[in-house]
């Protein structure tokens, strides 16, 4: 508790320490901090994200921006970013959904397991109808939600055995984002599911800690799991957007016509992020094969999808009816 004290401490100070620096909301316009907690490396999908965006911005609002990227935490986990976000202690956020749904439950949609068969059908839900409806509900939290860009799927990365069916979960401890879905997938199937701030993960992984976790590919080679983890199972059981977020204390400052270009280029930086990340997704097995890692297919993915009914059922009317079933009517 005192670390995580410290932590908080530490995380509040930086963000205090930018606004001492003359980037308080009130008199920074011109200042966009961009903050997100993973790698700033070439193949990370939020970075990507977020370099993406300051190009895209600069296209229509040349020179208006004077853009500082805040990656690796700097500005603490994502609950302390979407704080920072509502007080307008920070302007934009490339925060995983999960996160997200514990303010907004209607994000929690985007975690059921297994929902979206392929990366296509998921940007067709989240571009649509479905998607703004769920970025509305962020109304009222001092943040406006301007898309979804792509995490890509999430897998099983575990130091005890490969997952090739349901039973191979059982038992093993997987640190699992601090979101109920996930901590009630993992139970579901059977595993140790153990909530843990990314800023730890790698640590209590390398420890032993935690046997293994769940993420991306492209997370997985940016932030060198392969060094501390060596089972990688494909199992695809939940697709991991990206909300691209912004302080609604710092769009509101922003004539019409900028907030406009504003949304603009978020919709074409999330567009150029996601042929990124379908590019880079394509090689990064061979990367992670390379780096040591034994990578497996799951058998039966029905199999699993069996298992986790009762997921649905238990967040269904946390996310909202109406929309969980749209939303199911629109991927079936």
């Amino acid at each position: 508790m005192r670390m995580s004290f410290t932590r908080s401490l530490q995380a509040a100070v930086a963000v205090c320490g930018i606004a001492i620096a003359g980037l308080a909301p009130a008199d920074a316009a011109d200042k966009l901090r961009v903050g997100w907690t993973t790698s700033d490396g070439p193949t990370d999908p939020y970075a990507i994200t977020a370099r993406t965006l300051a190009a895209e911005l600069d296209k229509r609002l040349p020179g208006k921006f004077d853009v500082a990227m805040f990656p690796n935490n700097q500005l603490g986990d994502e609950k302390q970013m979407l704080e920072g976000l509502g007080f307008g202690t920070l302007d934009v956020g490339i925060i995983t959904n999960a996160p997200i749904g514990n303010i907004a439950p209607a994000f929690q949609l985007n975690d059921m397991p297994f929902l979206y068969a392929s990366e296509e059908q998921a940007h067709q839900v989240l571009d649509g109808e479905i998607g703004q409806q769920i970025l509305a509900t962020l109304d009222g939290k001092g943040i406006v939600g301007l898309g979804f860009a792509e995490g890509g799927f999430r897998h099983m990365i575990n130091n005890k055995r490969p997952v090739l069916e349901p039973e191979d979960v059982s038992g093993v401890k997987y640190r699992v984002m601090q979101n109920p879905v996930f901590i009630g997938m993992f139970e579901a199937l059977g595993g140790n599911a153990t909530p843990m701030a990314w800023g730890e993960t790698y640590t209590a992984t390398q420890q032993g800690t935690i046997d293994g976790l769940e993420i991306p590919l492209a997370v997985i080679a940016a932030n060198k799991y392969a060094e501390v983890t060596k089972y990688l199972s494909l199992t695809r059981h939940t697709y991991s957007a990206l909300g691209v977020l912004v302080s609604k204390r710092f769009f509101d400052k922003l004539s019409a016509e900028e907030q406009e270009a504003f949304r603009a280029a978020a919709a074409a930086a999330i567009a150029s992020q996601r042929a990124e990340t379908a590019r880079n997704t394509a090689e990064l097995l061979d990367v992670l094969k390379a780096a040591g890692m034994e990578i497996n297919e799951v058998k039966d993915a029905a199999a699993f999808r069996s298992r986790v009914g009762n997921v649905y059922e238990q967040f269904k009317p946390v996310i909202g009816a109406e929309l969980f079933d749209k939303a199911l009517a629109a991927v079936e």
